[in-house]
């Protein structure tokens, strides 16, 4: 079984910062991409941004200069950045990971989420 565990959420003032993490535990053999993705009250699940194994990142528009994403491969960990945070960012942040587990089957999975709240 492979889990991802999210950490660092919280509530912070607009123009903040927050770190998340997320840590892969479990069968894992190799992690491919990494990824975060929120979802707001009454909105869909969107893109924030992606990171792959070799480093190559990917960002939604909206975050593009405020956040950064970066792993460590080692920890098969990734990590979310969030500076000049805005009230619109304010959303529940989820982990995805697609990865090899040990026993040759190769999945998506996701974390539960943690809770960004940004006040104005």
């Amino acid at each position: 079984q492979v889990q991802l565990v999210e950490s660092g959420g919280g509530l912070v003032q607009a123009g903040g910062s927050l770190r998340l993490s997320c840590a892969a535990s479990g069968s894992v053999f190799r992690i491919d991409t990494m990824g975060w993705y929120r979802q707001a009250p009454g909105k869909q699940r969107e893109l924030v941004a992606t990171c792959t194994r070799d480093g190559s990142t990917n960002y939604a528009d909206s975050v593009k200069g405020r956040f950064t994403i970066s792993r460590d491969n080692a920890k098969n960990t990734v990590y979310l950045q969030m500076n000049s945070l805005k009230p619109e960012d304010t959303a529940v942040y989820y982990c995805n990971a697609d990865l090899l587990r040990l026993d040759g089957g190769y999945l998506q999975v996701w974390g539960r989420g943690t809770l960004v709240t940004v006040s104005s």
